[in-house]
């Protein structure tokens, strides 16, 4: 399991003192108003924790304000990059709910056992979740996230168990 969660990505800045608008990865920008601070994905110079001095909406976005940066400039250079939070500061997850990033790169496998690929991206569609499976010759699958196909997950153990209905694959 990563012992950090992607919380979102800095899209542009938001005016000339150092606010940002966020893309939430997560269920939503309203998680910003519980956070402390987050961790900035730097590049080169590894991640930089980041206070919250204020967090405003717009749309489907956050927009932050961080304690120390106050000028366009500081903040510009970090368009694009990925804002992260600790695993311990995460929010509790409901039964058979699951952080995206403990799925990735989870092994597939069929009810028999056979193994059936590895789960490479999660799409999130509105009505239900669709797990993007990588199969052993390159070919992607795309599994529905629903109880008919996802038997089951376990993330201790990095596998999931799948029923493939009619008409998954050819």
């Amino acid at each position: 399991m990563e012992d950090k969660l992607k919380v979102g990505v800095i899209t542009t800045t938001h005016g000339v003192r150092g606010e940002v608008k966020v893309f939430p990865t997560t269920d939503g920008a309203e998680r910003f108003l519980d956070l402390e601070y987050v961790l900035l994905d730097t590049g080169k110079e590894g991640l930089r924790r980041l206070e919250i001095a204020g967090v405003k909406f717009y749309k489907n976005l956050a927009i932050l304000k961080f304690k120390g940066i106050d000028n366009i400039n500081d903040i510009e250079k970090y368009k694009g990059r990925d804002l992260w939070i600790l695993r311990e500061d995460a929010q509790e997850l409901e039964e058979d709910e699951y952080y995206i990033g403990d799925l990735i790169d989870m092994e597939v496998i069929l009810e028999d056992g056979t193994h059936f690929g590895i789960l490479k991206d999660v799409m999130e569609t509105g009505a239900n979740d669709v797990y993007i499976v990588e199969q052993d010759d390159g070919r992607e699958v795309l599994l529905p996230a629903i109880y008919d196909c996802i038997t089951d997950i376990d993330v201790e153990n990095n596998r999931m168990t799948v029923h493939l209905m009619k008409g998954l694959i050819d």
